[in-house]
């Protein structure tokens, strides 16, 4: 069945003819929690994803059948999932496998024929951590695009629709659904295990997962293009994620680094844009609007991830540089100097034109706007840099603060011209503009 044709519990609701009673939703409010869960245990028993979520959403359809007369059971999550495997194993049977893996999977079908929910769920609990963990390593395979890597881990760890992704994408539904389809079949084809990487292998493959959960992130913190500065909802659903994989590895430095990160960010996402929705800098943000949960949260994350020995792990570096902003009660209170040297160990442990333009920016605040123009006319030649918004915009900041207006207006309209994201494009001009005014 393809991404884009499957159904929500909503839909399978109306079509068994059901009205939204107190079990109805109580349906729907486990099967979101245990959609993932359900989706990783049967792909890890099928080796197939679109199977495994036709599995999970026949699973559902029976509960929305039985539960109305039944009651939820007592452990919807086991109920759910020996349902989706008996359907499974059935449908193995019926196509007469001759495999190994029929044999394998008809014995346990045998062996759990008369096995009781409460005896069921305790093997999956045993389990859970790795099908999970083995999901969303499938789905964040580097064979894949990190695109199609992003639409598919908001598809089946998640639990978003394909509308949804499309709209937090600012994309359309076919494109999404394409997406979804390809790296499926990268994943078929690529014969990816359903499994926690081990050895020497699990560091790359968890770099990929950390890649995918803040590149989601970074779309909700500063989109790439449409009219929305932010947009929260696709932010919370990357935290959702980075919480979730902390759970599952709580000794994991980067992860906690990662998530510390992405909590600190997001703590400041209703003081980036004014009523208006135009971007507000950093340095003129209400602090009184950050949020303080979110900011122990992170901070906490960040002191777990040092204690673990990941001070210098990148997301760490990231997230202790978040930290030195979340601590300043005021804009002057910034302790400039420690971030710039924050910057000069990031620059080490993950070189990058990006973190060197953004050590210039540190270190313009620290020593003054010319140290800022000398490290970024060190970069301004780099390919990746070419068609960068930040760049330009940078500069135009570095030049205005040394008095050069007239340079720093033609930055900024450069900068403007680059910018994808029309509130980003709007308070690049508007800077033009007052360079402008102090020309005259």
């Amino acid at each position: 069945m393809a991404a884009a044709m499957l159904a929500s519990p909503a839909d399978l609701a109306d079509k068994a003819g059901m009205a939204a009673d107190p079990t109805h939703r109580a349906i729907e409010a486990v099967f979101r929690i245990e959609r993932a869960r359900l989706i990783a245990g049967l792909a890890r028993l099928t080796r197939d994803v679109d199977r495994a979520e036709e599995l999970a959403q026949e699973a559902l359809l029976a509960a929305l059948t039985d539960w109305p007369a039944s009651g939820v059971p007592e452990r919807p999550g086991a109920w759910l999932m020996a349902a989706a495997k008996r359907r499974a194993i059935d449908g193995f049977r019926r196509a007469a496998m001759q495999d190994r893996k029929h044999a394998e999977i008809a014995r346990e079908r045998d062996d759990e024929r008369d096995m009781s929910i409460e005896s069921l769920e305790a093997r999956l609990d045993d389990d859970l951590g790795d099908e999970l963990l083995g999901l969303i390593f499938a789905a964040c395979h580097p064979a894949i695009s990190p695109e199609a890597r992003a639409a598919l881990t908001l598809r089946l760890v998640g639990g978003l629709t394909v509308e949804e992704i499309a709209r937090a994408f600012l994309s359309n539904e076919a494109a999404i659904a394409a997406r979804i389809t390809r790296a499926k079949k990268a994943i078929a084809k690529a014969g990816v295990a359903f499994e926690v990487p081990r050895g020497r292998a699990l560091a790359p493959r968890l770099a990929s997962v950390l890649e995918v959960i803040y590149l989601i992130f970074n779309e909700g913190y500063a989109a790439t293009s449409g009219p929305d500065l932010v947009r929260p909802p696709i932010c919370a659903e990357a935290q959702r994620l980075g919480r979730i994989l902390a759970g599952l590895m709580p000794d994991a430095p980067e992860v906690l680094g990662l998530l510390a990160l992405m909590e600190i960010q997001a703590s400041r996402l209703s003081a980036r844009a004014g009523p208006d929705g135009a971007l507000v800098p950093l340095p003129e943000q209400d602090r009184a609007r950050w949020d303080q949960l979110l900011i122990r949260r992170g901070l906490k994350a960040l002191a777990r991830a040092e204690a673990l020995g990941g001070a210098d792990g990148p997301y760490a570096l990231q997230a202790a540089l978040a930290a030195c902003h979340a601590r300043a009660r005021r804009a002057e209170e910034t302790d400039w100097r420690r971030i710039g040297a924050l910057y000069d160990r990031l620059g080490q442990v993950m070189p990058s034109p990006v973190v060197e333009l953004n050590r210039a920016v540190a270190h313009s605040m620290a020593f003054g706007p010319e140290a800022g123009l000398a490290l970024i006319d060190t970069i301004a030649g780099e390919a990746a840099l070419r068609n960068y918004a930040p760049l330009p915009a940078a500069r135009g900041d570095f030049l205005l603060r040394a008095g050069r207006a007239a340079e720093a207006k033609l930055a900024f309209e450069a900068a403007a011209a680059l910018a994808g994201n029309e509130r980003e494009r709007d308070f690049l001009l508007a800077r033009a503009a007052v360079c402008g005014e102090l020309v005259r």
